[in-house]
């Protein structure tokens, strides 16, 4: 049934962007994102099926528009500029990159952030509790304590560990000072590996090897757009890669312990649903997603040299390969 809700939803979607012009006096929801890949598009699926589940139809009783800035921060600032003269019911801004450019922008008009990990040091909040400002959301955080020690179990004995990341994304560089912190308590070396674009990965990538016990790749839009590449480096050089993303397992990665972007899109479209329905963005606590996923991925590991515990593939909530 959820399938044909996203198929249903896909095909009506699709003609309300191309009727930008139609929907005067229906509810306007934007949705805007920095890139595209499978966490961001789970997320977008999540917010549009509890849209239409509380009966907003788009191109009927709701206007759908959808825009991707394609990892170009000048097209997000575009975006974010059409977007403030629109003035959308609620615009959902899906990445970090694509959360600071808009709320920036736009300051009357509901936002509602995903996938943001930490929205306090991105100064899109003040703190957890309601804002009282025009911005709520959800975070994809999950605890790096509970990533080390995942982290620890894939590699007993762990004593240096690669980060790849872009500097110029605030995910990463918190997760990244996070990460140096927690590890030096461990005595396990950090070795960061900064890239500027997705086209610096396989170099960054190959400097790592004989250096690290295995990588770690925050969220990061950057590394998420390339992870294929990656991964492809990652195998011939023998480093098992780690993301706490889901969505890059089945595209390479040995393991995930992170959210479901899918429900957390649900979480998201439950509060622009409130929303809608006339609750203030500012009396909305922002929310950490509720629903943590372990996923590996047994040809990718095999292929990285790292071997999954029978114990550790059975408690997993879904395995690819073979």
């Amino acid at each position: 049934m959820r399938s044909a809700t996203r198929s249903l939803l896909g095909a009506i979607f699709l003609w309300g962007c191309a009727s930008t012009g139609q929907g005067e006096g229906i509810p306007y929801v934007a949705i805007t994102a920095i890139s595209e890949h499978r966490a961001i598009d789970g997320t977008r699926r999540g917010v549009e099926d509890v849209l239409y589940e509380h009966g907003y139809a788009a191109g009927k009783t709701l206007k759908l528009r959808y825009q991707c800035a394609q990892g170009s921060y000048a097209t997000a600032a575009q975006i974010a500029k059409t977007l403030a003269a629109e003035r959308p019911s609620v615009i959902v801004a899906i990445s970090t990159a694509s959360a600071q450019t808009i709320a920036a922008a736009i300051r009357t008009v509901p936002i509602v952030f995903a996938s943001v990990t930490d929205p306090v040091a991105a100064r899109l909040v003040p703190n957890w509790s309601a804002s009282g400002t025009n911005v709520t959301g959800v975070s994809d955080a999950v605890a790096l304590e509970d990533q080390i020690a995942f982290l620890e179990k894939l590699r007993p004995g762990l004593r240096a560990v690669g980060l790849l990341y872009n500097p110029g994304e605030v995910n990463s560089t918190i997760a990244l000072q996070e990460m140096a912190r927690l590890l030096e308590t461990r005595q396990v070396r950090l070795v960061p590996a900064p890239v500027q674009r997705a086209a610096d990965i396989p170099l960054a990538v190959r400097g790592l090897k004989g250096r690290v016990d295995l990588i770690y790749t925050p969220t990061d839009n950057t590394i998420g757009s390339a992870y294929e590449s990656l991964a492809k480096v990652a195998d011939e050089c023998q480093i098992p890669i780690i993301t706490p993303d889901p969505e890059l397992v089945p595209r390479g990665a040995a393991a995930a312990l992170g959210a479901s972007y899918y429900d957390l899109g649900r979480q998201v479209g439950e509060i622009v649903v409130r929303i809608l329905e006339k609750e203030s963005a500012g009396d909305i606590p922002p929310e950490v997603s509720d629903k943590i996923e372990l996923v590996l991925n047994r040809k990718a590991a095999r292929l990285q040299g790292l071997e999954l515990s029978a114990e550790l593939i059975d408690s997993a909530d879904q395995v690819y390969g073979k």
